[in-house]
Formats: structure tokens, C-alpha cells, sequence
């Protein structure tokens, strides 16, 4: 005799599909607008690029929230959301100044550790408790950052630091989202849209270049393509469970890679792909320790997916 649960199957089974399809799609997004991105930091500033992008970013959410009936107003908390949009708006002009410099998978490898900074900050600042599996995994991530960086007189760049830097924001932004799970997603996306507009605004009268037709349709695209992403990632997190679809948020650095050589002629160093994998597998290895205990019931949270450096 079947289950209740029997004819539910194969729609689970679809929808699970269905997510990871859009997560895929995405996370392809996101590289296609870190790709254009970095295309248009050789030309215009950072503050001129996060302002037009955000110009058409509201330009796309904000008829979305009125559709969704999401009030606009000041939430609650507001002096926490204010330092989410301040890390969301210095974790941003961090990748797009790094970028500018380094490799496309450099950077993003450095903020595919957003997750193993997340699991060490959240002892402090959410009080979490680490057993040692989660610690072990924290400090092989910890090892493939330093893979990566390989700190020493000769090899400390600067775009390294900002890129690192950027990373750790990105971390404390994530631990600010946790704390805020309740705020509509829309609302969270409002703010980091107006804290880049505003950073736009305070810097382009000092670095203004007046754009072409097409690179003006490029710096317009790239907060729809933004959008389109955050929808997909948003869309595939609510037809699937995160323990499903998140591992697949990590091909972003499969992206980087093609991408980068096939754009910029980028040609990752081996021990950057060391540190990569590293980065990677202790990240997997966190979202796998985080499933398992939230099957137990011994947490209650979201399990932390991977950053997606889209800006």
C-alpha cells in the first residue's frame, strides 16, 4: 500500500531539480555580471559603475516590491540594517576595485571563504558553539586562504589585501543578514541597492566619465543582470532545500576560471587552484555538518551557502 507521501514524490524530485537548474542559472548570471564588471573598471570608476547599476537595479525592484505589496518603510532595527548596507556597499566596491587588478577567480576565491569566516565569527558574535569537526573544517578553509595568499614580502599584493578584505565584509554581512532573517528579501536588497547608490553618488563628481551608448546599455545591464540572478538563486532556495542546491553555488569559481581566460586571458596559478579546492571542500564540508545538525534538531538556522561575489 502507498504512502501519503508516495504521489508528493516526483514533484519533489521535479522541484529539486527545477532548483538546481536555477541555481545553475544564477550563479552563471552573477560570473556573466562579475565578467562585465571587470570589463568596465578598466574605464569608470567604481562609484560611477555602482551608481548607474543601481539606477537600474531600482529601476527592476522596485515595481517587483509593489506587486508583492512589500511596505516601504523603515524596518525594524534600523541601526543594524544601516550596517548591513555600509558592509554591503564596502564588500562591493572591494570586488570591483580588486577585480581591477586580479584575476576574476582569484578574487572570488578569496570570497568563496566568506562561509569559513561566517562559522569562526558566529562563536563571538552569535554566541554558536563549535565542535570539532566544524573547527577542523574552519581551519583547512583558514589553510586554503593562506594557500592562496602564500603571505610573504613578495607575493602581499595590495589587490590581494583588498580582495581579502572585501571577503571578510562580505562574512560580517552575512552574519548581519542571519540576524535580520525575518526582514522581507526585497527589503534587504533595497537597502544594499540604495547604500551603493549613495556611494555612487558621494563619488562620481570626481571621477565622471561620460559613457557611450553601448558601454552606458553595459553599466544599465549590469544591475538587471543582478537581479535576474538574485530571483533565480532566491527562486531555487525556495523550490529545494539549501542542502541541495547551495554545493552547486561553488561552480561560480568553474565560471571564473573559463571566463576570465576567455575575456581577459587570465591564467589562474596552480596554487590558487590548490587553495580554491581547499577553500571549497571545507566550505561542502561546513553546509554538510550544518544539514546534518539541523536534521537532528540541535540547531535552528539556515544553513550558510556560499558567497556569490556578484556585487
Amino acid at each position: 500500500m502507498q504512502t501519503p507521501e508516495t504521489p508528493s514524490a516526483p514533484k519533489i524530485r521535479s522541484g529539486a531539480v527545477f532548483g538546481i537548474g536555477l541555481m545553475l542559472l544564477g550563479v552563471f548570471l552573477f560570473a556573466m555580471n562579475d565578467v562585465m564588471g571587470k570589463w568596465l573598471v578598466a574605464t569608470y570608476s567604481v562609484g560611477q559603475l555602482l551608481f548607474l547599476r543601481s539606477i537600474a537595479a531600482l529601476a527592476v525592484l522596485l515595481p517587483l516590491m509593489r506587486r508583492q505589496k512589500v511596505p516601504f518603510r523603515i524596518p525594524p532595527q534600523p541601526g543594524l540594517h544601516l550596517l548591513r548596507v555600509v558592509l554591503s556597499t564596502l564588500e562591493v566596491a572591494c570586488f570591483y576595485w580588486a577585480v581591477t587588478y586580479l584575476p576574476l577567480a582569484d578574487v572570488m576565491t578569496y570570497y568563496l571563504a566568506g562561509p569559513i569566516y561566517v562559522a569562526a565569527f558566529a562563536v563571538f558574535m552569535l554566541g554558536e558553539r563549535l565542535d570539532p569537526p566544524r573547527i577542523l573544517a574552519i581551519a583547512v578553509g583558514f589553510v586554503g586562504v593562506l594557500i592562496v595568499l602564500r603571505p610573504s614580502p613578495a607575493s602581499l599584493s595590495l589587490p590581494a589585501l583588498i580582495a581579502l578584505t572585501g571577503s571578510v565584509f562580505y562574512s560580517l554581512l552575512m552574519i548581519a543578514t542571519r540576524k535580520l532573517r525575518d526582514t522581507h528579501d526585497a527589503t534587504l536588497v533595497l537597502g544594499q541597492i540604495l547604500g551603493a547608490l549613495a556611494f555612487g553618488l558621494a563619488t562620481i563628481p570626481f571621477s565622471w566619465v561620460t559613457p557611450g551608448p553601448l558601454d552606458l546599455a553595459a553599466l544599465f545591464l549590469l544591475g538587471i543582470v543582478s537581479m535576474a540572478g538574485h530571483a533565480c538563486v532566491n527562486r531555487s532556495l525556495k523550490l529545494a532545500p539549501a542542502s541541495v542546491v547551495a554545493p552547486y553555488q561553488y561552480t561560480l569559481i568553474v565560471w571564473a576560471i573559463v571566463l576570465g581566460y576567455l575575456f581577459f586571458g587570465d591564467v589562474v596559478g596552480f596554487w590558487t587552484l590548490v587553495g580554491a579546492a581547499v577553500i571549497c571542500g571545507a566550505g561542502l564540508v561546513l553546509l554538510l555538518l550544518e544539514h546534518q545538525a539541523a536534521r537532528r534538531g540541535r540547531v535552528e538556522k539556515d544553513i550558510e551557502t556560499p558567497v556569490l561575489p556578484e556585487a
